[in-house]
C-alpha cells in the first residue's frame, strides 16, 4: 500500500531535505519496481487531476530531463494516476533537482506506450549514504563500571540480539565499547545502564569528513578548528566541555590532531594535506618548523602554587624576556605583591600573576584561557588592555572568555563553538565581534543554516512587578553601620529595600561587599550603628567547599527536602540549572560549575525573607550564567522575596539589578557602601569610577563596552 511504502522509505529521507524529497524517493521506488515494458494497467481514464500523482520525482522520471515537456498525460505503470504535463512549471521541481541529479545514473530509458519511462539499471538500492545520519556513542569513563553491573547495555541491545557485535563488554572489561557503525540509535542501552554512563548523539551529516581530533573510541570529538590571524585577537565563545581548551592545545602544537583516526594516527604530512588550501596549512607548517613559539595561560590558576614555588618578584624576574615587567606589573596591580609567596596569593591575585608571566615572555602565539575569572570589573578591563597591548603584525593572540562584555572589548573577531558538551564540538567560521556574539546568543548559525539552541538568549528590559503588587510590598530598612577588621574599615549608609527586588552590589575586590552581606546575614556584628532587622536569611558564600560526603540527591533531601520536589521549584530552579543531570553524582567529585549550580539551588530552596548570593557566575560558562540570572530573577519575582547579589559579570549584573548599591573608596583600606540607587544612576556612578562608557546592542539589548578613545 502507499502508506506502507511511505513508512518504508521514511528512514531514507535526510532531516534537512526539502519536503518534496519524500515524494521524490517514493516516485523513484515506484519506477524501480515497474516491469520494463509493461503496458499501462486497465483502469479509469488517465486524465491529469490536481493533487494526484506519485510524488515530484515521478513527474521527473517520465520526462527525459528536468524541465523537458511531454505531449500528453502520462501514467506510471501499476498506478492509476495521471501526472501534470509541464514538469518545468511544477513548484516542487527545484526542491528535488538535487536528488535527481545525484541519482540519475541509476536510471535507464525504456519506451513504454507513448512516453519515455526511466527505470533502475540495477536491482540494487542507490547510494543513500550521502545523507545518512551519523551518530556518535559516548561512554563516560568515570561512570562506566562493568565489574559492578550485569552488562545490561549489551543484553538489551537489539543489534547484539541479532548476532552482531554492537556492544562489547564483559565483567572483566574496564569500560564498554559501542560500535557507531552498527548502532541504530534505539536508546535502549542508555535507559538500561544503571550508572547513566552512556549517551548516543546524532550528528549533522556534513560533519563526518571534518573531524579534527578524537581522543579515543566512544569519546569526545572536535570538528574543524578556529583560524587565527596575525596582528588580531581571536575570541572563542562556547559552553563548557565543547572543545575550546582542546582547540587551544592543537593550535599551540601541544596536541597533534588525529583527524578522528585515534587507532591509526596520521603523520604530519597527511595532516598538512588535510588542511591544504586553508590558512591553517601555513600555520601548522610554521609550528612544525619551530618558527612559532606558543604560550598558554592555563584555565585553572588555583593549580599554579603546586607547580611554581617562590616569591612573585623572583618568578617574574626569571621569566622576564621582554624587559616589560615594570609596565605589566603596574597595569595589573602586582607591584605591591612582589614580596609575597605564590602559595599565599588569592584567586584574583593568582589570575593577574598568571597573565603577567605570559605577557613578559617572548612568543609568537599568546593564548589566554579565561583570563577574567576571579577578577572584578576594573581588573578585567585592565587585563583586557594589557592583552591588547601585545598586538603585533607577526603575533597570534587567542582568548577563551565567558564574560561576553570583556570578550567583546578584547577581540577583533570571534569563532563560536556549538555541539553537545562532552560529546562533540563544532567550530564556526570567523565572524565580526558583534555578529559572532549575537550568533552565540541567538543559537542560530546563518552560514550553516543550523540552530544549535532551542531558545535565543535575549536581554529584555528586566521583568518587574506591576503597580498593584508594588503597593502591597513590605518595606524593610537597615541602619547606617561601621565595621573595622584590622586595617580595613567599612562604612555603610542606611538604606531600605522591598519584596520582589534584587539589589546588585557593584565595586572592586576588597571594598567590603562580602562583609556587608555577612552583616546583613547576622554572621558579623557591626562596631557602630543600629541593629540589623532580624530576618530569615539564606546565604550562598563566595567560596564553595564541598563538605557533604554523599550524593547531590542526599544533600538536597537533607537541606531542602520540601522545596526540591515541589513542582514550581522544579520548573523555576531545578530544570533550568540542570540539577537532574548530576543528582546522583557524589558531591566531592563535582566540578566548580556543578558545585556552583547545586549551591544556588540550595540557597534558593531554603525558606527565607532575604537571599544573599555572592558571585553566582563564578565557574559558570556564558550560557549557564545567563540561565542562572534568569533563574534568580524569576524565583525572586514569584516568591516575592528580596535578593542581594554580588556580581562582577557586567551583563549578568545589568540583567539582574532592580537597584544598585555602589561601593567606593580605597580597597582593603577605607570604603563606603552607598545607599541603594536606581539602575541608571547606580550604573552611571560605577562606570564613572571605571572611566568607561557602555552602549546597548540594537538587536538583543546586551550592554557593550565602548572601546578606548572611540568617537562614535
Amino acid at each position: 500500500s502507499r502508506s506502507s511504502r511511505s513508512s518504508h522509505l521514511s528512514h531514507r529521507i535526510p532531516p534537512g531535505a526539502p519536503r518534496a524529497a519524500a515524494g521524490a524517493a517514493e516516485g523513484a521506488q515506484c519506477a524501480r519496481a515497474a516491469p520494463p515494458a509493461a503496458a499501462p494497467a486497465p483502469g479509469p481514464p488517465l486524465t491529469p487531476r490536481r493533487g494526484q500523482g506519485g510524488g515530484a520525482a515521478s513527474r521527473l522520471l517520465r520526462s527525459g530531463s528536468p524541465g523537458s515537456e511531454s505531449a500528453g498525460p502520462a501514467a506510471a505503470p501499476g498506478r492509476g494516476h495521471g501526472f501534470p504535463v509541464d514538469a518545468a512549471r511544477d513548484p516542487r521541481l527545484a526542491a528535488v533537482a538535487w536528488l535527481w541529479e545525484r541519482e540519475r545514473r541509476h536510471f535507464a530509458p525504456v519506451k513504454t506506450g507513448s512516453f519515455l519511462l526511466r527505470v533502475w539499471k540495477t536491482p540494487t538500492t542507490p547510494s543513500y549514504n550521502w545523507y545518512k545520519l551519523t551518530r556518535i556513542a559516548i561512554v563516560n569513563h568515570d561512570k562506566c563500571k562493568p565489574k559492578k553491573c550485569r552488562q545490561e547495555c549489551k543484553k538489551s541491545c537489539p543489534v547484539v540480539r541479532m548476532g552482531k557485535l554492537c556492544i562489547e563488554v564483559t565483567s572483566q572489561s574496564k569500560i564498554a565499547w559501542i560500535s557507531e557503525t552498527l548502532c541504530i540509535g534505539c536508546g535502549i542501552c542508555i535507559k538500561k545502564c544503571p550508572f547513566g554512563a552512556l549517551s548516543i548523539v546524532n550528528l549533522p551529516s556534513n560533519l563526518e569528513k571534518e573531524t579534527t581530533h578524537r581522543y579515543c573510541a566512544n569519546a569526545f570529538k572536535l570538528h574543524r578548528l578556529p583560524i587565527p590571524r596575525p596582528g588580531e585577537v581571536l575570541g572563542l565563545v562556547g559552553t563548557n566541555g565543547i572543545g575550546k581548551s582542546t582547540a587551544l592545545k592543537i593550535l599551540a602544537g601541544k596536541q597533534k590532531p588525529n583527524l578522528g583516526k585515534y587507532d591509526d594516527p596520521p603523520d604530519w604530512q597527511e595532516i598538512l594535506t588535510y588542511f591544504r588550501g586553508s590558512e591553517l596549512q601555513n600555520y601548522f607548517t610554521k609550528i612544525l618548523e619551530d618558527d612559532l613559539k606558543a604560550i598558554i595561560k592555563p584555565q585553572y590558576v588555583d593549580q599554579i602554587p603546586k607547580a611554581a614555588k617562590g616569591t612573585v618578584g623572583s618568578i617574574l624576574d626569571r621569566k622576564d624576556e621582554t624587559k616589560t615587567q615594570t609596565v605589566v606589573c603596574q597595569q595589573l596591580d602586582l607591584t605591591h605583591l612582589k614580596e609575597r609567596n605564590v602559595e599565599d596569593l588569592s584567586g584574583g591575585e593568582l589570575q593577574r600573576f598568571a597573565c603577567a608571566v605570559v605577557c613578559i615572555q617572548k612568543a609568537d602565539i599568546f593564548m589566554f584561557d579565561e583570563p577574567s575569572s576571579y577578577l572584578d570589573v576594573k581588573q578585567r578591563l585592565k587585563a583586557a588592555i594589557t592583552i591588547r597591548s601585545l598586538i603585533n603584525p607577526d603575533r597570534y593572540i587567542i582568548v577563551v572568555e565567558h564574560d561576553l562584555s570583556v570578550l567583546d572589548y578584547l577581540s577583533d573577531f570571534i569563532c563560536c563553538l556549538y555541539g553537545v558538551p562532552s560529546a562533540y564540538g563544532v567550530v564556526t567560521m570567523p565572524f565580526s565581534v558583534r555578529e559572532g556574539i549575537n550568533i552565540f546568543l541567538d543559537g542560530y548559525v546563518p552560514t550553516e543554516n543550523l540552530r544549535f539552541r532551542d531558545a535565543s538568549l535575549v536581554f529584555k528590559v528586566a521583568e518587574t512587578a506591576n503597580e498593584e503588587e508594588v503597593k502591597k510590598m513590605c518595606m524593610y530598612k537597615y541602619p547606617g553601620m561601621k565595621k573595622k577588621m584590622g586595617e580595613f574599615e567599612l562604612s555603610i549608609v542606611a538604606g531600605e529595600f522591598t519584596d520582589s527586588e534584587i539589589m546588585v552590589m557593584l565595586g572592586e575586590n576588597g571594598t567590603g561587599k562580602t562583609t556587608f552581606i555577612r552583616m546583613l546575614a547576622g554572621r558579623l556584628t557591626p562596631d557602630e550603628g543600629g541593629e540589623v532587622p532580624v530576618l530569615n536569611v539564606s546565604y550562598k558564600p563566595q567560596k564553595i567547599s564541598p563538605k557533604s560526603t554523599g550524593s547531590v540527591r542526599q544533600l538536597l533531601h537533607e537541606k531542602i527536602r520540601d522545596a526540591y520536589t515541589h513542582p514550581q521549584f522544579v520548573t523555576d530552579v531545578m530544570k533550568p540549572l540542570q540539577i537532574e543531570n548530576i543528582i546522583d553524582q557524589e558531591v566531592q567529585t563535582l566540578s566548580g560549575g556543578e558545585l556552583q549550580r547545586v549551591a544556588l539551588a540550595l540557597c534558593l530552596g531554603k525558606p527565607a525573607d532575604v537571599y544573599l548570593i555572592d558571585e553566582p557566575s563564578a565557574y559558570l560558562d556564558s550560557e549557564q550564567r545567563l540561565m542562572a540570572a534568569r533563574v534568580i530573577k524569576r524565583f525572586i519575582l514569584h516568591a516575592k522575596k528580596t535578593a542581594f547579589v554580588v556580581e562582577h559579570d557586567f551583563i549578568m549584573a545589568t540583567y539582574l539589578a532592580d537597584r544598585v548599591i555602589v561601593f567606593d573608596g580605597i580597597p582593603s583600606k577605607n570604603t563606603l557602601a552607598n545607599s541603594p540607587q536606581t539602575l541608571l544612576a547606580g550604573m552611571n556612578k560605577f562606570l564613572s569610577q571605571l572611566e568607561i562608557t557602555f552602549r546597548r546592542d540594537p538587536n538583543n539589548y546586551r550592554p557593550r563596552i565602548n572601546k578606548l578613545n572611540s568617537i562614535k
